[in-house]
């Protein structure tokens, strides 16, 4: 049976909310997992659960943990068996085809880089965020994986996002956008003139820069930009659909004219949830390591985890990998 690696440590409410949510996609999926942590605990979560025993389920004992305030780097070499690191080398080994950690985000990047390695023509590794827009998902990456980038970086990205479009969705020419301040080739830093000038040179379907506004829109297929931007953009996006969320509640519950028409409406809310909610995509892939790497966010809620090994599984069945591999050496991607 096909297993998924689980860094059962990572993320805020680690690891109870890990553990139920990969015990979940156990029991939903043909797949088993191995949770990396600390055995007595993990032994002691999977007590709560009474068919845990007739699941496919492992434990590798990691007797550290990677606070999410610690420098990644420094971290993992004070503490070598670290639950990240006990969960990729588990992978390596082949003893698991993916690895999931809504974990600190560095500690999981440094660590599928440290033990994957990279794909051949890749030189940096990408988190590639799925968004909502009015018609179809949309990626934008990189979304938190590199604070500083060069142009070439970037010029990656977006060959590696076009291949994901269409492994994961279908798309036989994705659209590409530049994240950047204004639609105009002139317009943005230094990194954003120098990389649209080229992908703009390359052969992907290159639309131009586009602005935050235009985002969500569904203009592009692909929307590139550097790790800290990327980052950024996610968590106002995040807080704004919060917010949007408690407004509405509000507003609908002010009133007994309002209570009855949110009665009314509270289909179309949930259906509006379910459409920006980060969990219903569970986790952003790792793109140019090599290896399955899935990465989740901090607050991961049980139906993350689950949705993201779920994922990861996914990509596993279909050889993700190895056709994300096959793509890049077709592009024959250039180093300038």
């Amino acid at each position: 049976m096909l297993r998924i690696a689980v860094d059962a440590m990572g993320g805020d409410y680690a690891p109870g909310t890990v553990v139920e949510g990969a015990l979940a996609a156990a029991r939903h999926l043909d797949l088993g997992v191995l949770l990396a942590g600390p055995r007595a605990r993990l032994e002691a979560e999977l007590a709560r659960y009474p068919d845990a025993g007739d699941l496919d389920v492992g434990i590798l004992d990691a007797t550290d943990v990677i606070d999410m305030a610690e420098p990644p780097t420094a971290a993992l070499r004070r503490k070598p068996r670290a639950s990240i690191r006990v969960a990729a080398e588990a992978v390596a080994r082949g003893e698991a085809a993916a690895l999931f950690s809504a974990g600190h985000t560095g500690a999981s990047v440094v660590t599928a880089h440290a033990v994957f390695g990279m794909l051949a023509g890749v030189d940096r590794p990408a988190l590639a965020a799925a968004i909502p827009t009015r018609h179809r998902p949309a990626i934008l990456l990189d979304a938190g994986a590199n604070v500083e980038c060069r142009p070439a970086h970037l010029l990656q990205f977006a060959v590696m996002g076009g291949m994901y479009a269409r492994v994961a969705f279908g798309l036989e020419q994705p659209r590409i956008g530049l994240l950047s301040i204004g639609e105009e080739e002139t317009k943005g830093n230094e990194l954003t003139r120098e990389a649209h000038r080229l992908l703009k040179a390359s052969r992907l379907h290159f639309i131009g820069n586009i602005e935050a506004r235009d985002v969500y829109t569904g203009q592009a297929d692909v929307i590139v930009c550097d790790g800290f931007t990327g980052n950024v953009a996610l968590k106002i996006s995040e807080g704004l659909v919060e917010v949007v969320e408690e407004l509405l509640r509000d507003e609908l519950s002010s009133t007994v004219t309002m209570r009855v028409g949110s009665l009314l409406t509270r289909r179309a809310l949930r259906h509006f949830r379910k459409r920006v909610d980060y969990s219903e995509y569970g986790g952003a892939p790792l793109l140019g390591v090599n290896g399955l790497c899935i990465v989740g966010h901090g607050r991961s809620s049980v139906k993350a985890v689950r949705n993201a090994v779920a994922m990861a599984y996914r990509f596993a069945t279909n050889r993700f990998i190895s056709r994300i591999e096959q793509e890049i050496a077709a592009a024959a991607v250039s180093h300038p």
